[in-house]
């Protein structure tokens, strides 16, 4: 019998993470029997040739906070979309070379119109919360649709806006919301953004990156005052879909 060929994520932490779920799933759903999927808690990316040398079965990985930067600097790529963020989620092992890609932009895009569609909304300008490597992904979309965005940070950063900062004239044009930080994430599930949530309407869109869980503080939070909002199960799954492509070929 054959070895498997490895698949998994890399990141600190993985715990949370419903990739292994999901493509446990889709294996099992479509009789694929020749690959299994892994997570490979990673605190310090230093120690991913150490990981690869132990497990030289793998073939590709997904890569989830706080690598998806780091990484870059150590991947190849072809990709314009990937040299333009400088971030990586997904790793591509092939003759020994590591390939880098961003299927977050994909899985985002799809995600966003969706949700769009759904609440029959358009939408000029947004609040991004964070500045890791999601946000980059993130960044790229709405600029490629022409919503205008302000960058949320905890530190003043060239024209990053800070927490503390926010008024009502950052909300009055503002009309979605996206959280692209790990607040609220399984296990510290009672953690938010701290933003001014009163100021939040009926006409405001809440989209938070994370998954798990399903709702977090910020969209319910959102949820109270109206809003409509999404969570990042579907960006997952399509981002999901798009990583197994890449593998495959």
């Amino acid at each position: 019998m054959s070895k498997k060929k490895i698949l998994g994520l890399v990141g600190y932490p993985v715990s949370h993470s419903f990739s292994q779920f999901f493509f446990e799933e889709k294996f099992k759903n479509e009789g694929i029997e020749d690959y299994s999927y892994q997570l490979f808690p990673l605190p310090d990316l230093n120690e991913l040739p150490q990981l690869l040398k132990n497990n030289p079965d793998i073939i590709g990985f997904n890569v989830t906070i706080p690598h998806k930067q780091a990484i870059y600097k150590i991947v190849k790529s072809g990709d314009e979309t990937v040299k333009k963020l400088k971030a990586v989620n997904t790793v591509k092992i092939s003759e020994g070379q590591l390939w880098g890609y961003n299927t977050d932009v994909f899985g985002f895009e799809k995600s966003l119109d969706n949700f769009l569609q759904k609440n029959t909304a358009t939408v000029f300008s947004a609040l991004i919360l964070g500045s890791g490597g999601a946000a980059q992904a993130v960044k790229y979309v709405l600029a490629k649709k022409a919503i205008k965005y302000k960058i949320v940070s905890r530190q003043k950063r060239g024209t990053y806006v800070r927490y503390d900062d926010l008024c009502a004239d950052d909300f009055r044009d503002a009309l979605l919301i996206v959280n692209t930080t790990p607040l609220g994430m399984f296990p510290k599930t009672e953690d938010a953004p701290d933003i001014p949530y009163h100021l939040l309407s009926p006409r405001h869109l809440m989209f938070d990156l994370i998954y798990n869980p399903e709702k977090t503080v910020f969209l319910r939070r959102g949820e109270e005052m109206g809003c409509p909002i999404q969570n990042g199960w579907d960006m997952l799954r399509f981002q999901a879909e798009k990583s197994w492509e890449i593998w495959k070929n």
